[in-house]
């Protein structure tokens, strides 16, 4: 009698575990996408090392090593210019390389798409590198840059740097994004002062 109990409830127990680890385990692609999101919304200042590789922070930070980093998590909790949704496509793995594009909706990168290189470091997947944009709105970017120059608090600097990135094609403005923004912004401020 007693074993009669003991098997339904073992193989009870046995299909729930099983049940368990099927739904555990989260494909290649949904992880991708899912670290693309959060890093896009994140205010968690731990996500910069979780989620991003210094090579990412040395891109979008404009420093280097330790210092990207850093600045990474003094920002990280101001949501400030972070997108409201990001829509992930076109994901490709290759071992431990993968890509993907991100639309993003609300926010300093509203209305552009870029392609985002990503890395598997010790089982996890984190932003590589920005790519190229696969949709680049050059006016959203400006309009971006002039709402944060108007916050700086000097109106007069703010709209000299808009007027010397205007100039740029947007093949170099672009490029400047890409090779580190932070560069570009600064020798505007340097010819405008």
């Amino acid at each position: 009698m007693l074993k009669r109990l003991l098997l339904p409830t073992l193989l009870l127990a046995l299909a729930a575990f099983a049940l368990a680890a099927c739904g555990d385990s989260e494909s290649d692609e949904d992880k991708l996408v899912d670290v693309i999101e959060t890093s896009a919304t994140s205010t968690d200042p731990a996500d910069c090392k979780e989620l991003l590789t210094v090579g990412f922070l040395e891109q979008v930070e404009g420093s280097e090593g330790q210092e990207a980093i850093e600045e990474c998590e003094e920002d990280a909790e101001d949501e400030q210019g972070n997108p409201d949704s990001v829509e992930v496509t076109e994901v490709e793995v290759d071992g431990s390389a993968a890509t993907a594009n991100a639309a993003f909706e609300g926010g300093d990168f509203d209305g552009q798409t870029i392609n985002i290189g990503l890395v598997e470091q010790d089982g996890d997947w984190k932003l590589d590198q920005i790519e190229e944009f696969v949709v680049f709105d050059r006016q959203g970017i400006l309009a971006s840059l002039e709402e944060g120059l108007e916050e700086s608090g000097n109106p007069e600097l703010g709209e000299c740097v808009l007027e010397e990135l205007g100039e740029y094609s947007d093949e170099e403005l672009e490029e400047a994004i890409l090779e580190g923004f932070a560069e570009a912004v600064e020798e505007a401020v340097e010819s405008c002062v």
